[in-house]
């Protein structure tokens, strides 16, 4: 298959869909918490959720390509590393929470489900 032209393999074309997928949704889903806190909710929704399309615009062909090589679990736990992969710089850097020891307890959980679910 091949991306915008490119022949890049399978496994690359869905991270890199899927990674870009997730930046948006952690912005559609956490940002409003910090630039649109003095808004009614409904605005914070409304702004959360065209932010989200896009989202879908690449999570969908993301889960599409992958389909062709991965199982539905295995695509669901590369999201997830994904989402801790996005979320964790987003925490510090964007929303300026501090880094925890929580973040790399919860990667070793993924790590462990990343092995059962992709051994063969």
């Amino acid at each position: 298959m091949s991306l915008l032209g490119f022949n890049i393999p399978v496994l690359w074309q869905t991270v890199l869909l899927l990674t870009l997928s997730n930046v948006f949704m952690t912005f559609a889903w956490y940002s409003h918490l910090k630039n649109l806190n003095e808004k009614p909710w409904w605005i914070a929704a409304l702004i959360s959720w065209g932010i989200a399309l896009f989202e879908y615009l690449l999570q969908v062909p993301a889960n599409r390509i992958g389909i062709s090589e991965f199982s539905l679990g295995q695509l669901k736990i590369l999201q997830e590393v994904i989402t801790l992969v996005v979320f964790v710089p987003f925490v510090v850097f964007y929303m300026h929470q501090p880094l925890k020891l929580d973040y790399l307890w919860a990667a070793l959980c993924i790590l462990g489900a990343v092995y059962f679910v992709f051994r063969t």
